[in-house]
């Protein structure tokens, strides 16, 4: 497998619940070297009892996110001149608002993006967003096969939702690169070879706006 470094400061890698962000992540820091930034997303008290009754906790489940996010990736983002070491990330802080606008309703989103405004103003753009695809069946199986019991509650309809957001915003947003990339035939955990064709796609330039490909 190749080594050579992606010609890339910074990585946010995205996708859906259980299309294997954190995963990829993980694997590109120990390959690589780079250092690794996870959401923190079990701790959220209010998790559990949003997929049970999202109407009722959705608001402080996305207050609750959102504020840890922000927390985290100051800390993190503040410290990066001083090791000039790539970083790689499992979300980027705008998902937050892409969350929020599918479960809040429409006072309290109004509330929260002028929150969510004032805290993104002082965060970097990443150099490359990576969108990993995958349907929302392959989805749910592998929610099921990671087995988490607060994800149990999530439905093929929110799933789809989400992936909705996430496009939306793709499709409105041109001053990044977007890579999106269809993986819903490949195992890159198991399988080196497909491993590094993801390697390829996502070490190649691209510039601002939105591109998508499929590894198979």
């Amino acid at each position: 497998m190749s080594n050579t470094p992606l010609p890339y400061n910074f990585i946010v890698v995205e996708g859906n619940i259980g299309a294997g962000k954190t995963t990829l992540c993980r694997m590109l820091s120990e390959d690589f070297g780079y250092r690794l930034i996870l959401e923190q997303f079990a701790d959220n008290p209010f998790l559990p009892h949003f997929y049970k009754n999202p109407e009722r906790y959705a608001f402080p489940v996305e207050l609750f996110f959102m504020t840890e996010r922000h927390k985290q990736l100051q800390e993190e983002l503040s410290q990066r001149d001083l090791f000039q070491q790539t970083i790689v990330s499992d979300y980027i802080f705008f998902k937050t608002l892409l969350f929020a606008r599918n479960n809040l309703r429409e006072e309290e989103y109004r509330l929260f993006q002028s929150l969510f405004n004032i805290l993104n103003a002082s965060f970097p753009r990443p150099d490359l967003l990576v969108y990993l695809h995958r349907s929302v069946d392959n989805l749910m199986g592998n929610i099921q096969k990671r087995g988490r019991e607060y994800e149990q509650d999530i439905s093929a309809h929110y799933l789809q939702q989400i992936q909705q957001a996430y496009f939306e915003f793709f499709k409105s947003n041109d001053n990044l690169p977007i890579l999106i990339i269809d993986i819903e035939q490949i195992d890159f955990l198991n399988n080196r070879e497909h491993y590094q064709k993801l390697l390829d796609c996502i070490g190649k330039p691209y510039e601002p706006g939105l591109h998508r490909v499929r590894v198979f």
